[in-house]
Order: structure tokens, then sequence, then C-alpha cells
């Protein structure tokens, strides 16, 4: 470490920035469903989600090894090139955290660094081979197998329990969606701490400190699994709210479906060096457990401003990359306005998201502006028979009574 000149010190702190932003801005991934169905307190949550996003940093580094020597080529690239990918993907993070969307953490990163590298060396810098093969196409794909199987899962433990005491059984729910939540908190260390590992090695690479194909140092791993820990027990409490509430409306079977299923596709895809979107993969499942529940109801405007962010990613980040690159490349008085201009547009994020404060007090309240339930959804809903076995007094349904006559009140008749 004694070779680490100022400004690799410099891009090392703003890599692990990123990380802090990440976990706060992915805590809804693990947890969102588990707050929203009462099966754990918000603050509990958080810092469960923190401790196993440490254990997991420790666990593998394939992921890292795809970002520090997969997406980019390593010659050419010099710490203002990620230096300026960081501030492209720190700035997304808190833009869609300051609105409340569940956008990939990991694509603003992928999007930072394509776009850096691209305004430094050209397109010959960038592995498209790499990029299409792991990371546009399990973009595509994670949200769909992790949809498709919360879905199914859903349908399942419905379908098993449908005779059974409805109290018991969301009880073992709970218990199931705790140790599921475990295991996405888990997941999500092995595969989003590892980015940021990657970074801090491709940066020190570039600089000089390590040679190309290294793996991450230990302290790299400690501290990239501290920073991000750091940030999910901040909690990303907007973020939380969408996901857990505002896509969709969620029982105790449903979230255990969902988080049981984007867990698989998680730890599958880091076992195989696939930088996926966490973010992707979990709210795949939150849509696919919505529906798995008949009369189950998706918020599908919610999820358009949601795909269209996702969509918005990659580019946005990269062009915001560009920019400080081009600007950071001028000499060290570039590098100073750069990170002063990150340092007041995070500041100015924060202060505009004190209007409206968001916390674990009301992370579960209902907001006036949510949008309704569609039209479809409803009258499906309508329709659908209680569970068996549900006494038939609670469910109640108001309906109109018969036109009075003059001398009879207008009353609803209850069945």
């Amino acid at each position: 470490m004694e070779h680490i000149t100022l400004l690799l010190a410099i891009v090392i702190a703003t890599a692990l920035v990123f990380d802090f932003t990440n976990g706060f801005h992915d805590t809804a991934n693990a947890m969102a469903t588990t707050i929203s169905t009462g099966a754990l307190k918000p603050k509990t949550a958080v810092a469960m989600a923190a401790a196993l996003n440490l254990v997991g940093a420790f666990l593998s580094v394939e992921v890292a090894k795809t970002i520090s020597s997969g997406i980019v080529t390593e010659s050419g690239i010099t710490p203002e090139v990620i230096f300026a990918a960081l501030v492209g993907a720190i700035l997304w993070n808190l833009m869609t955290w300051l609105i409340g969307l569940p956008s990939s953490s990991s694509h603003a990163l992928m999007g930072g660094l394509i776009g850096a590298t691209i305004a430094s060396v050209g397109v010959s810098g960038v592995n498209g081979g790499t990029v299409v093969t792991k990371v546009l196409i399990p973009a595509i794909a994670a949200p769909l197998v992790a949809g498709l199987a919360a879905f199914l899962a859903a349908r399942l433990t419905y379908k098993i329990g449908k005779n059974a005491d409805e109290k018991a059984t969301a009880k073992g729910y709970r218990a199931g969606q705790i140790a599921s939540a475990g295991l996405v908190s888990l997941a999500h260390g092995t595969n989003d701490a590892q980015k940021t590992m990657g970074v801090i090695t491709l940066a020190l690479v570039a600089g000089g400190v390590l040679s190309p194909g290294s793996n991450p140092p230990m302290w790299v791993i400690l501290s990239a699994g501290l920073a991000i820990a750091m940030g999910t027990y901040l909690g990303g409490w907007r973020i939380i709210r969408t996901l857990g509430t505002g896509l969709t409306d969620l029982q105790p079977q449903q979230g255990f479906a969902a988080q049981t299923s984007a867990a698989s596709v998680i730890l599958a895809s880091s076992n195989l060096g696939f930088s996926l979107s966490t973010t992707h993969s979990c709210s795949g499942a939150v849509m696919g457990a919505g529906l798995g529940r008949k009369g189950g109801v998706v918020r599908w405007s919610t999820a358009t401003r949601m795909f269209v962010a996702w969509g918005l990613t990659l580019p946005a980040a990269g062009l915001v990359a560009a920019g400080s690159e081009f600007v950071s490349r001028q000499g060290d008085w570039g590098v100073a306005v750069v990170a002063a201009f990150l340092i007041g547009a995070c500041a100015a994020i924060w202060f505009i998201s004190r209007r409206q404060v968001v916390d674990h007090t009301n992370v579960n309240a209902v907001d006036a502006d949510a949008e309704p339930a569609g039209v479809v959804t409803t009258a499906i809903a309508a329709v659908t028979p209680p569970p068996a076995g549900t006494p038939a007094q609670d469910f109640k349904t108001t309906i109109p009574a018969p036109a009075p006559t003059d001398s009879e009140p207008t009353q609803p008749a209850t069945v």
C-alpha cells in the first residue's frame, strides 16, 4: 500500500462511497417484503441484512474478477477513468433513491465503467462479448427466471396450505421469510460487495500497485464488505416502501416465495461469475409472487416506471461518467472539479430528500398518491372466492339495497 498515490486514494475512497450507496440502495432487495408483511421490525431487518452482507463479501471473488478484468480491458485504463465511472454510478444511485425507484446499482457501475472507458480509449477498450454474456443477458433473464420461479412457488404454497389454519400458516411463512431474507442478504454480499472489490482491484492494477489478473487483497475485501454493510444498516427506506408496498400487496406466503426464488437466482449467478442485478432479480420475484395469489395485484404504472429506470441506467451513468472523464483527464484541477461536483450534487439530493422524510417509522405507511388497482385486477380480486375454511363473517360484503320508496330511508344491505 506504500505505492498508493493521492489520486489512487481518492479513487478507492470514491469506490467505498459507491459501495455505501449500493448498500442502502439495495436494502430493499432483501428486506422490503419481510418488513411489509411484518415478519421483522424495520430496524431489526436492516441490522440482520447488514451483518449477512458483510459475511457474504468473504464467500467468493468470482464476480470481482469479472469486474476487474472482464468488462473493460486493463491496459490503457487509468485511475481517472475509474474515478469518473464511480461518479456516474453514485449519482444515478442517489437520483433513483430520491424518487424511490429500485434500479440496479450493478448496472450503474457497469454503465459508468463502459462510458468512461469509451471516452478515454474508445470502443476497443470494452469487452463487448463479456458485456453481452455476463451483463446484458443476465439483466433480461434474471427478473424473468426469478419472477416465474416466484409465481410457481407462490401458487404451490397456496395449494399446499389451502386447508390449513390461516393464522398458523402465516406464522410459519413469516419464520420462513426471515430465513429466506437472510439468504438474500448473504447472496447480496457475495454479488454486490464484490463489484466494489473488482473496481478497487482494477484501480490498483491501473495504478501499478497490483499485476494484471490479481485477486482482490484481503484489505480490499474487508473494506468493501464493511462499506456495504454500513450502507445497508442505514436503510434505503424510500425504495423499501416502493418494493414492499408500492409494487404489489404481499402476504407472508408470497413474501417467502419471492425471497427464496430471488436468493436462488442470485447465488447461482454469483457462483458462475455473472454480475447480474440483485434489484432485477428481487423485483421480478416480487411481481411474480404478486401474481401467484388469486386476485393478486401488480401496480403496472409503478412497474413501468421501474422498467424505464432499468433501461436508462447503463446509458445515463455512462454519459455522466464520460463527461466526468473528459474533465478529469485535464489534470489535478479537473479531478478536483469533478470531486467538488460530486460532493455538491450528493448534498443537494440529500437536502431535497429531507422535504419528505421516509424512515423506519413510516416505511409501511400507505402513500396517498399510490396507484389504485387496475380495472382487470380489481375485477379478478372481487370474484375470487375466499380461502377454504375462512369464517363467513370475515368476508362481509356491502351491496346496494333495492331502490327506496318515498317512505323508506336509503340503507345498504350487508351480507
